[in-house]
């Protein structure tokens, strides 16, 4: 095998559904997993972690970064290189922002930079979407912004990417306790009667063309006909933080499987962040000003830096967050 070409990628958090879009919409957010290969050559863990969950995570060939790498290099028939990961995780675990999304993403990138195989983003995104077995966080954690996920009819995974209109700023209400997705599936309805589904579809659209900012969105109108309602009986402390936004005039939602909640704020009115706050403490949530990232995963090579293009660093740097 040739010399590894170490490398550092970072990779947003997500907030996925964005109200009615369930599996389908997604957004990039600035919490960031950041992680760098580097040379193995003791008899260090295969992964060390800081940050969120750092006494958590596997240390191992179990760890879901490296796994996702190992994945890459089966894909593509490349030999897996000896490499240890050095992790720095900002990203909460099991709060419904992506974090498993964000280690699947960052284990691919960081596959095709180490081994040096082309793929392009494309290809990589429908494997991540494999992996995890829905789009909605892993193409905003790989693309950054604003995503909407569809599948066409032969069965391919379709994803389009855009910048959410700019006055738009994501605020995150995050609780104590946690949520695994898996659970949160569980309680999905089987199917949706017609009446429903048609509220649904026409609730997406509306979504959809506020966040591009063609028109004011409707908080009333923003909300989910599939998953947030059985999931909010079972995340009680979510439905109250969930309307008691909406009723505010607030756009929020279900972050993924939660228990996060996750909205947005026009960055002109303040009153909005005030409500927020208060919503917040009532419940025992704690609120997270946040920005869209609109970079997706940032990948740079030890010789070098994706922004610059020389063999520099420079102030967005992923290797510094190490």
């Amino acid at each position: 095998m040739s010399e590894v070409r170490h490398a550092t990628v970072r990779v947003p958090a997500t907030t996925a559904n964005l109200g009615p879009g369930f599996d389908a919409f997604g957004l990039a957010l600035a919490h960031h997993l950041v992680v760098r290969s580097r040379p193995r050559r003791d008899d260090r863990p295969r992964v060390t972690t800081t940050g969120d969950g750092a006494d958590e995570v596997a240390t191992g060939d179990d760890n879901l970064v490296w796994r996702s790498l190992v994945t890459f290099c089966e894909a593509y028939d490349r030999g897996v290189p000896d490499v240890r990961l050095e992790v720095a995780n900002d990203v909460p675990l099991e709060r419904g922002l992506g974090s498993s999304s964000a280690a699947i993403v960052a284990g691919l990138v960081l596959g095709r930079e180490v081994t040096g195989h082309p793929v392009g983003d494309r290809d990589l995104v429908r494997l991540a979407d494999r992996i995890e077995g829905h789009p909605d966080n892993v193409a905003p954690a790989l693309f950054g912004g604003l995503v909407a996920c569809a599948t066409d009819d032969a069965g391919r995974l379709v994803v389009r990417r855009r910048n959410p209109a700019p006055h738009l700023r994501p605020i995150v209400l995050v609780p104590a306790t946690r949520q695994a997705t898996q659970q949160a599936r569980g309680v999905l309805p089987e199917r949706l009667d017609r009446d429903d589904v048609v509220v649904q579809a026409a609730r997406a659209g509306h979504v959809l063309g506020a966040l591009v900012g063609a028109w004011p969105v409707d908080p009333q109108a923003a909300g989910d006909r599939l998953h947030e309602p059985p999931r909010l009986r079972v995340m009680p402390a979510s439905g109250a933080v969930v309307a008691g936004l909406r009723a505010g005039g607030v756009h929020a939602w279900l972050s993924g499987a939660g228990p996060s909640v996750a909205g947005l704020l026009d960055g002109a009115a303040p009153a909005g962040r005030a409500l927020a706050g208060r919503v917040a403490a009532e419940h025992g949530f704690t609120v997270h000003d946040l920005r869209v990232d609109l970079a997706g995963a940032l990948v740079c090579p030890d010789d070098g830096c994706a922004l610059s293009g020389m063999a520099t660093t420079c102030a967005q740097c992923p290797r510094q967050r190490i």
